[in-house]
Order: structure tokens, then sequence, then C-alpha cells
């Protein structure tokens, strides 16, 4: 193609894109800023608040002020995932004229909001199982801190580059790239000898299964729910692009309206997850009491947890020839610990220890009454022994040394364990779903001209926009609702380009190989930088 014709489709893009100038009135980022800080003292009040529910003192200093900093980093995250991700969910409406830019954003930001607040949490732990074993027990070392600073900074700064490049990338690739980085890093500084876990390889294959599973989903369902909307609907104003700034028919544009709100939502659900789970562990660090085990989880719930504590005990001790009878919970951590590191825990000597630990969990709590009553000293040390068993089961999978009935049995005691560590107050999702939602309205012109003009070479249509968007929210809800972190960004931009080539509009070669650059270069350079940092945060904690 000709320098003339490639200069004549750039003047044909400039003249149909959107009026993207508002939005910057000042009364508009006084909101915006008044929105932040409230947000930021919500989190602060909500903090103490729990503190003292539970009798806890006030943080020394210096805890208080690691925890404040780790905090603000994690929101900030969240924030450039905002910016970063959601544009791709308001690119079709604004492009399509079915909502003013400003509009869009706001709308949008909202939805992300309420898919924050109300998702099950479980995409956020799914990421928390990827980190080292001793760094996750540990969140309230120097190496914990040094662990959470490097990889959400490292997420951080390659999404902002990425972002300065218009170039549309997974916050959630960025953000498992990190945590890699960051084991191989733990792993490498450690004396040598030491049983110290690096990257849990298995688990990374589940999440990037989730995650190179999303976009060709997106690429090839998009495409063919295109062609089937052709047979089916046969009225030509959906296959046509917007005419100047006129909006489109009201059928279509509620149709596009509603996938925009679908994808914002399914976003927030998802996305916003991420660091649901690394906040959580700042918290448990900086103030177990409050945060290392459920106190909302209700005494009616407590029969349960103790016949199933009593069941996987036997279960245990059924595995175990010769069962130990001097072992302290002490020493079965070490051992557990030692089998979560190695990926073995199916060993005679690891089902003792697994026994002895569902011993003490279960004496500990009826000691105690229920879970809210378990005392300060005591709530660490109960955490850790829930979070070895719970890992354990997950860890053992398929193993042929139980049957189906032992099986069910110990995930039902899994369960249970999940119930008393892994929740996630109401206030973090708040906190998270103001974040997003804030991003959402920054920053987000330049991957939305992207989606919008530099994918095909034609202008967008209602079909391609309305397509591309439904495939995209029914693959991240679904995700959301297994547990699976996936890539808004590759779902959607996928989606949008197999459309376009379904449609014989064309598509810009030049803009699928940045883009396909970026998901190459994505994982090792995230894991470059977050290991470079974890090494020097080390030096200074």
């Amino acid at each position: 193609m000709s320098e003339t014709t490639i200069g004549s489709r750039a003047e044909i893009q400039s003249s149909s894109r959107p009026d993207m100038s508002g939005g910057n009135k000042p009364l508009h980022v006084i909101l915006f800023f008044a929105v932040l800080i409230g947000a930021l003292g919500f989190a602060a009040f909500s903090i103490l608040r729990d503190m003292h529910s539970v009798g806890e003192g006030a943080l020394a200093t210096g805890t208080f002020v690691m925890l404040g900093i780790a905090l603000i980093i994690a929101l900030a995250f969240e924030f450039v995932n905002g910016f970063h991700d959601t544009a791709n969910a308001v690119a079709t409406v604004i492009y399509t004229r079915s909502l003013p830019p400003l509009i869009a954003v706001i709308w949008s930001g909202f939805w992300n909001f309420l898919g924050v607040a109300l998702s099950t949490g479980a995409v956020a732990y799914s990421i928390v199982t990827l980190l080292p074993v001793e760094l996750i027990l540990q969140a309230g070392s120097g190496a914990g801190y040094a662990m959470i600073f490097a990889l959400l900074i490292a997420a951080i700064v390659w999404n902002l580059v990425t972002w300065a490049f218009g170039i549309p990338n997974s916050s959630s690739h960025a953000l498992v790239g990190s945590i890699m980085g960051v084991g191989l890093a733990n792993q490498l500084m450690s004396p040598t000898g030491a049983a110290t876990q690096g990257v849990d390889w298995s688990q990374v294959g589940k999440v990037f299964s989730a995650l190179l599973f999303s976009p060709i989903c997106g690429f090839v369902m998009a495409g063919l729910l295109l062609l089937v909307m052709k047979l089916l609907i046969r009225n030509k104003a959906l296959y046509q692009a917007p005419k100047g700034d006129t909006p489109p028919p009201l059928w279509i544009r509620a149709l596009l309206i509603f996938t925009c709100t679908g994808v914002s939502f399914s976003h927030g659900g998802n996305d916003g997850q991420k660091g649901m789970g690394l906040i959580m562990l700042i918290l448990i660090g900086a103030a177990p009491t409050a945060y290392a085990l459920n106190r909302a989880m209700p005494e009616s719930a407590m029969p349960a947890f103790f016949q199933t504590s009593a069941e996987a005990e036997k279960i245990f001790l059924s595995h175990t020839p010769d069962p130990s009878t001097t072992l302290t919970a002490e020493n079965a951590r070490e051992i557990v610990g030692a089998g979560l590191r190695a990926k073995s825990v199916a060993s005679p000597q690891t089902y003792d220890a697994l026994a002895v630990l569902s011993n003490d969990i279960s004496t500990s709590v009826k000691t105690y009454g229920s879970m809210k009553a378990v005392p300060a000293a005591a709530a660490p040390n109960v955490r850790t022994d829930m979070y070895l068993v719970a890992d354990a089961i997950r860890v053992m999978g398929e193993a042929k040394d139980f049957t189906p009935v032992e099986k069910d049995a110990l995930k039902s005691f899994q369960s249970e364990l999940y119930h008393g560590t892994r929740f996630i107050p109401l206030w973090v999702k708040i906190s998270v779903a103001i974040a997003l939602g804030l991003g959402t309205m920054v920053g987000w012109k330049r991957i939305v001209v992207t989606v919008g003009e530099k994918i095909g070479k034609t202008h967008m249509t209602y079909a391609e926009g309305a397509s591309a968007e439904l495939v995209a929210m029914t693959t991240i809800g679904l995700a959301e609702r297994y547990g699976l972190p996936v890539s808004t960004t590759h779902i959607l931009s996928s989606g949008v380009a197999r459309t376009m080539a379904a449609n014989g509009s064309g598509i810009q070669i030049s803009t699928l190989l940045s883009m396909a650059l970026a998901w190459v270069t994505t994982l090792p350079a995230a894991m470059a930088i977050a290991g470079i940092l974890y090494v020097l945060f080390r030096q200074i904690f």
C-alpha cells in the first residue's frame, strides 16, 4: 500500500474520531480528588475500627507506615488497571456514538465498582496461591513487604509503559509475571541447600491456561457470533458504521450500552480481585489479630467445622502406619511446609503431621468456642495451621492414597478452612472498587483510540462492537465464577480483530504485531523488573 493511501486512511480515521476533549473541567477534578481522599480515609477508618473491635492496640509507627504505603501501592495497581483495561469496554460505545465519552467512562466506572463490590473473592486467592509458601506465611516480615512492593510496582511500571505507547496489554499477565519474578528471586537469594520454594509451576500452568484460552475463545467466538447475527438479524442498520456524530437507532444503542455494562461489570468482578488477595496479605502481616482469621464466621458454623476436622484427622492417621506420639505442632508445621515447598505431600510422615495440625486447629478453636474468640496470641499459629492443611489438600489433588469418600471428606474440611481464612472484608472491596472506578475515568483515551481505530482498516460497525463485547462479558463472567484470572484486554481486542476480519473490514497487521509483541514480552519484562526490585527491597528491609 502506498504512503498516500496510508495517509488518507489516517485522515479518515481522525475525521471520524469522536470528540474526547471533555472531562477536564475544574469541578470534575475537584470531585475526583474528593472521592480519592475519601476512599483512603475510609480505608484508614475501617482498619482502626477492625483493630479496636478485637482489642488490638495501636500499631507501632514503623508497621503503621509500612501498612499505609503497601495499601496505597496496592490501590494504585487497581487504579492503573482501571484506566488501562477498562478503556476496552468503552471503546465500542464511544466509536459507535452510543454514548458520549464522558458519560461512557462514568457509566463504566460505576459498573466496575459494582462488579468489584459483588465479587466472590475466588480469583483473589487463586493469584495468592502462586506466591512462595514462606512469603505468604511471613507477610508481615521484611521479606513479605519486599515481595508485595516488588510485584505490585513491577506490574504498575509495565502497565504504564504499554499504556504510554497506546498498546492494549494484560494487567493479569503483568501481575503473574511479577509474582514469578519475585518467586525466582526469592529462591536464588536463599542459602545453598535451603528448602525454599520459588515458583509453583503447576499453579502457574493453570493460570496461564486461562490467560491463553480466553483470548482464543474471544477470537473464535466473536467471529462466529457475528456470522450468526448476520444470518438471524437481517436489519442492515446493525452492520453499518456510524454516520458522523449521529447516534445509532435506539435498539442498537441499547444493545451496545448493555454490552458495555456487561464487560465493565465482569471486568470489575475479575480484575478487581487481583489486588484484593495481596491487600489481605498486607493486612494479615501488619494486624494479624484482626485479619488472620475470619472473625465473622458464625458460631452456628462451628459444629460442622469441628466434625470435618475430626474426620480429616482420622483419615490422615489411617494412612500413617506408625503415628508419632511425640510430634509437636511446631515440628508438624515444618514437615508440611517442607512438603509444600517440594510439592510432595503424599507420604506417611506428612500425613502424620497433617493429623497433628488438624487436631491442633480443632482444639485451639474449641478452647475458645468460636473463631472470633481466638485471642491475639493464638491467631497467627491457628491461621498458619489452617493454611498449611488446606494447601496440602490442594496439592494432593487426585492422590491415589485416598478413596473417593475420603477425598470428599478432605475437600469438605478444606472448604471449612477456606471459610476461616479466605475472606475479604467489605471495606476492602469498596476501596478497590473506588480505585478501579476512578482509574476508569483517567487516561483512557490512548487505549480507546487503539481499539477504536488501529485494529481494523475501516470504522467499527455496530455489529462488530456488540459481538466482541457480548463474548467478552460472557467469558470474563464465567472465569470469575470459577476463580480463573483472565485478561479483559486480550479477550476484547482479539474479539474486535476477529469480527473485523470476519466482516471483511480488514485488520491492521502492525497493530496486531505490537499487541502480540507486548503479550510475548510482558512475562519476561515483568519477571525481570519484579526480581530486581525484590532483591533491592530485601536489602532495604
